[in-house]
């Protein structure tokens, strides 16, 4: 195993929350160039080529799929934005139809600012604990849908680990 991965990198694994997110609405370019800004370092693009991870075709299917809303005059909102940050990591290990579920369960059960937050929150924790070789401390007052959040993350920076750690060095 090569120990040679840039662990600064992975201790500053962070997602903007809500409230770092931009307060104008965007097109649809400047939303590839944010999401590609924060995400390039962590995931990897469907074909492994130096194509780009987010393409404008990209989120217009998931809009026309509706996993996100339309946008309003061609601008995304910073809930549209949240989405997307979702979405695009959790494309990393599950189906977009998988991805529709989850979705739709964090926001029946949180307001999408406090949910999307929370994915943050917890994501980056996955991440440390995962790269640290750490471990969860069990805590049994997690509801079914925060310990199914838990699990979600978990497997994107499982699958992190082992990228950075082993597959991008052979």
């Amino acid at each position: 195993m090569n120990d040679n991965i840039d662990i600064n990198l992975i201790e500053q694994f962070h997602l903007p929350r809500w409230n770092e997110l931009p307060n104008i609405d965007l097109y649809i370019d400047q939303v590839v160039c944010l999401l590609e800004n924060n995400l390039s370092e962590y995931i990897k693009s469907d074909n492994d080529k130096e194509d780009k991870l987010i393409t404008k075709t990209m989120i217009n299917n998931y809009v026309k799929h509706n996993i996100i809303k339309p946008p309003i005059n061609k601008k995304y909102s910073k809930e549209h934005i949240a989405y997307l940050f979702v979405v695009f990591i959790l494309k990393q290990v599950y189906s977009i139809g998988e991805i529709k579920k989850l979705l739709d369960l964090a926001i029946k059960t949180s307001h999408p600012e406090q949910a999307y937050n929370k994915f943050c929150t917890e994501l980056e924790e996955a991440v440390k604990i995962v790269f640290t070789c750490s471990n969860y401390i069990k805590d049994a007052s997690l509801t079914q849908e925060q310990y199914i959040l838990r699990n979600v993350v978990q497997s994107f920076a499982n699958k992190l680990y082992v990228q950075k750690k082993f597959l991008n060095n052979c």
